[in-house]
């Protein structure tokens, strides 16, 4: 796992040195390819029937995860929603809590209670996934201003996908961050699709997103999601804007791709709701891809180094699941622990 930066928000970055920005590559690269594994494993897994949670697979979104939570401290905090491994793994959290929450397994992140859509593990400073769209922004909110008010210099953060921006809750919670100047980013992972909905289709042809956001206050950058340079470099750029106008949020827009389903362990291309010619596009920007033919430009010594560490990763997350499998059940007695209304 990729060790976060120790640059609190209220500090400037200091420069890198030529070496340092190489072995930040390799590190973020080593994330994503061990993201990527994961939830391969999970997909080629999950037809033994059980794991029976519905799954939401990060599949080509794992750069806008390493990268953001690149810059984030363990005290930082994270919220996301549906599409939530990614964001729970750079983030620092457990893997075997994470499968053994996606196994209904007692040893969860949640217990085995609430599945892939509920991870949750303050430990690592990852606050909740939530299933229903957009309804964890106003509870990043939440406790981004509890921060505030408290003095404290943590950071908070809520990923979600661009459908969300179609609710009013992200209208409601981006507005108020605006009035009082609470400093919390907002990462927007526009794949392009709301299940099988383009976006050309669920916006009139002249709207324009980072004006709309603007217009509320708020700072707002984007960029290309499926490059991890570009997103670290990208995440750093608006915290340094945050930091030169404290309180003001911020929304950061990524444009990627799922290489998955919406929704389940396998590939629906062959439904037509994407183009050809788009699948083609993003095919060729795999963002493993892109980040290892950059390293191997720079040394192509790497290369058995990238095949071992897959093979260490499939060794490791496979030893993970079996201890998971055999790991118990939550005992039936506590069926209504947390449950505010049994």
């Amino acid at each position: 796992m990729m060790a976060n930066s120790p640059v609190p928000l209220s500090q400037p970055p200091r420069a890198e040195t030529s070496s340092q920005i190489c072995d930040r590559l390799w590190r973020l690269y080593l994330e994503m390819l061990r993201i990527r594994v994961i939830e391969r494993r999970i997909a080629e897994r999950y037809g033994e029937k059980e794991m029976r949670c519905p799954v939401h697979l990060s599949i080509g979104q794992e750069a806008v995860a390493v990268g953001v939570c690149a810059h984030l401290r363990k005290q930082d905090k994270v919220m996301s929603a549906h599409r939530s491994h990614g964001h729970y793994l750079a983030k620092g959290g457990n893997i075997r809590a994470m499968l053994a929450e996606l196994y209904g397994r007692e040893a969860g992140c949640c217990g085995g209670r609430g599945g892939s859509m509920h991870l949750i593990d303050r430990e690592a400073g990852f606050w909740g996934a939530v299933p229903i769209v957009g309804s964890t922004m106003p509870i990043a909110l939440g406790l981004a201003l509890a921060d505030k008010r408290r003095g404290g210099d943590e950071l908070t953060t809520a990923f979600f996908g661009e459908g969300a921006t179609e609710e009013g809750v992200f209208t409601e919670t981006l507005n108020l961050a605006c009035v009082l100047r609470v400093p919390m980013l907002f990462i927007c992972e526009n794949n392009g699709f709301s299940v099988y909905t383009p976006l050309s289709l669920r916006r009139a042809p002249d709207f324009e997103f980072g004006s709309y956001v603007r217009s509320h206050g708020s700072l707002y950058f984007s960029g290309h999601g499926n490059d991890v340079e570009e997103v670290f470099a990208l995440t750093g750029q608006a915290l340094s804007a945050m930091r030169q106008d404290p309180g003001r949020p911020c929304v950061v827009e990524f444009s990627t791709w799922r290489y998955y389903e919406h929704c389940g362990p396998g590939q629906d291309d062959h439904l037509g709701y994407r183009e050809a010619e788009q699948i083609k596009h993003w095919a060729e920007r795999c963002p493993l891809a892109v980040a290892r033919t950059r390293l191997l430009a720079l040394s192509p010594a790497l290369d058995p180094e990238m095949t071992a560490a897959e093979k260490r990763y499939i060794r490791e997350i496979d030893a993970v699941i079996e201890n998971v499998r055999s790991s118990p059940m939550p005992d039936a007695a506590t069926l209504q622990r947390g449950v505010f209304a049994p």
